[in-house]
């Protein structure tokens, strides 16, 4: 798989709750990148995210890529990504390094957290701060010397204002019109109702759900999509949009937002497609918390991000900050 000189590759991989996707590009950006998908989300277990059943997948998978690259094809750089890696990341920083460099040939590695590829997907090698928000909620940003994380606990610690929460605030308010309470919200009643069934059946459905998270972020479009006609449900997502945006807060660079221009920050992730109703009190909320701040398009996605990661390390170099587990660089301190 090594191949021949002058046809030099890298790997991206992000590996997240809906499996696990690689890519293979050239070390210069611009040029086609050929891509794979293993649909089998990678297992965790009691010692953390298992690094056999990621081997499993991404070797065949890189294999077949190279196929496709044609002849000569070998691998320079590869950059994984995993949901999970800073906190359940260990059997991967121990066995993937030694596992990718015999099996490609390949010992300019890095293990990072999907958050740290979200953020050079979105931002590149820039200083900053990214919001990622789908069923949960982190906000990461780096002045180029350390890492400045907020949020990411999971949604019975926190995640404020992803997906999961606004789901659950909705189903809160409409369980709250059911009874008759404070707060309640015929309207998100309705779409409750519409969505799962009769009320009375909600705890069964959801309480013994090992994907409890996702299943109460199904629900926050429901919310967004109520908050035009409905008080409630745009108080919801007025909390949530503070809530993103006092993390976003909490991670800008002091000196970016000191100096001319401001801090970059940019928004990544599903819960965004939900568009003005949550995007237009963000605005206003980053405007107020974070004056300096200039929200700018993301670049890309976590993926495209990881090949970032891998063109740096088979190229210019890593201006990122390595770190134990959010950026974990062998050889590196």
């Amino acid at each position: 798989m090594t191949g021949a000189p002058g046809r030099s590759f890298v790997v991206g991989v992000d590996s997240g709750g809906s499996g696990l996707r690689v890519a293979l590009g050239p070390v210069d950006a611009g040029h086609p990148v050929l891509t794979a998908l293993c649909a089998e989300p990678v297992r965790t277990g009691a010692d953390g995210i298992d690094a056999g059943h990621l081997l499993e997948q991404l070797l065949p998978a890189v294999g077949r890529l190279l196929e496709q690259a044609g002849p000569g094809a070998g691998v320079t750089a590869a950059a994984i990504g995993a949901a999970g890696m800073a906190t359940l990341g260990e059997q991967l920083r121990a066995r993937l390094p030694g596992a990718l460099a015999d099996a490609l040939g390949v010992r300019r590695i890095a293990l990072a957290a999907d958050a740290v590829t979200a953020y050079t997907g979105a931002l590149g090698q820039r200083p900053g701060a990214v919001v990622a928000a789908g069923t949960g909620m982190i906000a990461l940003g780096t002045d180029l010397t350390s890492w400045h994380r907020a949020d990411g606990w999971g949604h019975l610690l926190g995640d404020c204002g992803g997906g999961a929460w606004i789901g659950r605030a909705g189903l809160d308010a409409a369980m709250r019109a059911h009874d008759g309470r404070r707060g309640g919200s015929s309207v998100l009643l309705t779409r409750l109702e519409a969505v799962f069934g009769p009320v009375a059946g909600l705890p069964g459905l959801l309480y013994p759900r090992t994907d409890r998270p996702a299943l109460l972020a199904s629900f926050a479009p429901e919310v967004g999509a109520c908050a035009l006609d409905d008080q409630v449900a745009a108080g919801i997502l007025r909390e949530a949009a503070a809530h993103i945006a006092e993390a976003a807060a909490a991670v800008c660079p002091r000196a970016s937002v000191s100096r001319p221009g401001g801090c970059e920050v940019a928004l990544t992730g599903g819960l965004f497609r939900m568009g003005e109703p949550l995007l237009g009190p963000l605005r206003r909320e980053l405007a107020q918390r974070v004056p300096q701040a200039r929200v700018v398009p993301a670049e890309g996605d976590p993926l495209h991000g990881a090949l970032e990661i891998a063109r740096a390390l088979a190229g210019p170099g890593l201006r990122l900050p390595p770190h134990p587990t959010l950026l974990f660089v062998p050889g590196v301190t």
